[in-house]
């Protein structure tokens, strides 16, 4: 399985960044590379590719993205692909993409995953950050305030730091004024929201608290799936605190709670706010809301300001 990898991944940016490694590593540079996508082509398409005689060079990239979405009554191709992975060409590199290698009983599947090598992508948004505004002048707390915005989204962060390097060309200074006139922030759902409204409790700010609860109203969240969201969320803190604990990395823990690193990471960031006991008391408050929510006349949005002033 020298040169077939299968790689776990949802943003075509950070699987470039992948493929560019690899080929990098494994001396393929000047190689030709083809991209096929299984929403649009079928496997047969890229088997045919994997087989050919490059007229060109006698070396390809063969890069098979969106697997997951691969026809799995295709046994004919998909026996010819696990066939393929055994042999191992050395003069090709393959590199099936999907956002989750899920094995069902499928015996092809099966034997996919035992032949090719998993790569792990560790992605760390601030270096890559510093690398693609090489050359400009910027704080570490202005970095992280751009991070934040985009929410560890690196096409996100790629698209963002070209317009940066645009408008400040001149002086080559970045500053937390040009983040919050130019960057668009990335409000991604609800959830993402009640992360940011969770580390404004963590670290006591309830203004800050307050002004995120009138934010996510916007997105006309019912009462009672806020305070789930938000349970959740402090779930995933004791989870993330007490795996910590055990000293399993962020792509460990990620995996084990089926959460995006990013998100780890960033509650690794909140749970020092918290002993294990307060967290777990606020979960059981939260818990009584929601029982108040369902037998009583309350507002539900006064229970929750409420539970956001009394943390």
């Amino acid at each position: 399985m020298k040169n077939n990898f299968l790689i776990e991944c949802n943003d075509f940016t950070t699987l470039q960044l992948e493929v560019n490694r690899i080929i990098k590593e494994k001396l393929f540079c000047g190689a030709s590379i083809n991209y096929y996508d299984m929403q649009e082509v079928p496997l047969q398409d890229a088997l045919e590719d994997l087989i050919t005689y490059g007229f060109f060079s006698d070396k390809k990239v063969i890069v098979i993205t969106n697997f997951e979405s691969v026809d799995l009554n295709d046994s004919k191709n998909l026996e010819n692909l696990v066939k393929y992975v055994k042999n191992d060409c050395l003069d090709n590199i393959l590199i099936i993409s999907t956002k989750k290698f899920v094995v069902k009983e499928n015996k092809y599947l099966k034997e996919l995953k035992k032949n090719l090598e998993s790569v792990e992508i560790v992605f760390d948004s601030l270096n890559y950050i510093q690398e693609q505004l090489k050359g400009y002048k910027i704080e570490k707390e202005v970095m992280k305030l751009l991070d934040n915005y985009c929410l560890g989204d690196i096409t996100k962060i790629y698209n963002e730091c070209n317009k940066l390097k645009a408008y400040k060309y001149e002086n080559k200074v970045i500053t937390k004024e040009d983040i919050e006139e130019l960057v668009v922030r990335k409000l991604g759902d609800a959830t993402d929201l009640t992360f940011s409204f969770t580390r404004a409790l963590g670290e006591k700010n309830k203004n800050e608290a307050l002004r995120l609860f009138e934010k996510i109203l916007n997105y006309n969240v019912e009462p009672l799936s806020l305070i789930g969201l938000l349970a959740s969320q402090f779930r995933i803190m004791i989870q993330v605190k007490l795996l910590s604990k055990k000293n399993f990395s962020n792509d460990e823990i990620a995996k084990m709670l089926n959460v995006k690193e990013f998100r780890v990471k960033k509650t690794k960031e909140l749970i020092r706010y918290y002993s294990e006991q307060e967290i777990l008391n606020l979960i059981i408050k939260l818990n009584k809301i929601d029982m108040q929510i369902k037998t009583s006349g309350v507002d539900p949005n006064l229970l929750i300001q409420l539970f956001i002033i009394n943390v």
